[in-house]
């Protein structure tokens, strides 16, 4: 049976090369990075190297990087403290955020009583920016606006640019979870004036399980564990070593060969929906993950017209054809409820139609997604 992956949304085929240096780490750099003797200060070194080479791509500050164990734990942090530290009494974010910030900003409402507000979403899941000034200009309370670069399930890119610059006018904190966009996109901290970032290293051919936030200097964020001193305060617990040198490795690599990958994969996506509207012609696409201009290079979110019943099977089919995607976001693949993104910007109707979360990345071919295509189009004639 032919095995196609194709769900790089959910996590990414860690490369070769970072396989052989987290293999030299757990091999060579066994010490302790909170030990003063020489096995300890090289681990330690190597940890700040792996911090200085991060903040240097995003034009931050080595300070500014805070390892963590991916993009949920730095959400948490970031948006926990902002309430408990820095006084934000009101959160501003969209229903269309990924749970790990939707679940910490309910949360945050209740034990501490914040205003909790969603900006209005256009029919493609964009955020209105005038809908956002007018929340941040509607009272004097201290704000955060908590708004994803890259939405993992339909792939809009925000104007991030003017949100910040908006925010940064109004003098509100701005957040973004940045764990489809860190590896995949350019950034840069000083002209775009963002406060706060997540980013996790599985999403960009890098080890699960390690991850960053980016934290303005002198911002006031505190820590979401206590315990060591470690990562200067903001993180306790003895570092994950391996992970980091794993991270700073497919961090590396992802930059370096970012554009040549954005055209060979936005080429893949390109073919997938030609190939698929040919197939399939009235398939479509929710949000603008069908729009190369408006969307990121590495997913779409197809729509296909299929009855309840033939949709009940489709997942599964595609499973024991060997083609793995997801229903929504993988993080929601198990839950019996359907996509919290798309209840937002379908209607009942086009909710009851099966659609699907297919993901790309350098190690998929065009002959994979003819395989997938076809296995569709038979399912599509099949009684």
């Amino acid at each position: 049976m032919q095995k196609v992956y194709l769900d790089n949304a959910a996590t990414t085929q860690i490369r070769e090369e970072v396989i052989a240096k987290m293999q030299e780490a757990l091999r060579d750099f066994y010490g302790n990075p909170s030990s003063t003797h020489s096995f300890g200060r090289s681990a330690k070194t190597a940890i700040e190297k792996a911090r200085k080479t991060i903040a240097k791509q995003l034009n931050a500050k080595p300070s500014e990087i805070i390892f963590t164990s991916g993009g949920t734990e730095a959400d948490n942090m970031i948006l926990r403290s902002a309430v408990r530290d820095l006084e934000v009494k009101t959160l501003i974010t969209a229903r269309t955020e990924h749970h790990a910030v939707l679940h910490t900003a309910e949360e945050l409402a209740l034990e501490y009583g914040i205003a909790l507000h969603y900006v209005t979403l256009d029919a493609f899941g964009n955020p209105d920016i005038s809908h956002l000034e007018t929340l941040l200009k509607q009272d004097t309370t201290k704000k955060l606006v908590s708004l994803m670069h890259v939405n993992n399930e339909i792939g809009n890119i925000i104007d991030i640019q003017s949100i910040a610059e908006l925010c940064s006018e109004n003098n509100v904190l701005l957040h973004s979870d940045t764990v489809q966009s860190i590896g995949h996109f350019a950034w840069d901290v000083q002209k775009t004036p963002i406060d706060f970032m997540a980013a996790a290293a599985h999403k960009f051919h890098g080890p699960k399980g390690i991850g960053f936030a980016y934290v303005r200097k002198n911002s006031g964020l505190k820590s979401l564990i206590f315990g060591g001193s470690q990562e200067r305060g903001h993180r306790a617990g003895t570092e994950s070593f391996h992970n980091i040198v794993g991270l700073e490795e497919s961090f590396v690599l992802a930059y370096a060969s970012m554009e040549e990958e954005k055209r060979y994969v936005t080429d893949l996506k390109q073919y997938f929906i030609d190939r698929l509207l040919t197939q399939i012609p009235d398939a479509a696409f929710n949000g603008h993950s069908g729009d190369i201009n408006n969307s990121t290079y590495t997913l779409v979110n197809v729509r296909l017209p299929f009855s309840e019943e033939k949709a009940m099977l489709l997942l599964f089919h595609l499973d024991i054809k060997g083609i793995a995607c997801s229903k929504g976001s993988a993080c929601q693949s198990g839950s019996s409820l359907g996509s919290h993104v798309l209840t937002e910007i379908l209607t009942e109707a086009e909710m009851k139609k099966p659609s699907l979360r297919f993901s790309f990345s350098k190690y998929n071919t065009k002959e994979e997604i003819d395989y997938v295509i076809e296995v569709l189009k038979v399912f599509s004639e099949e009684d």
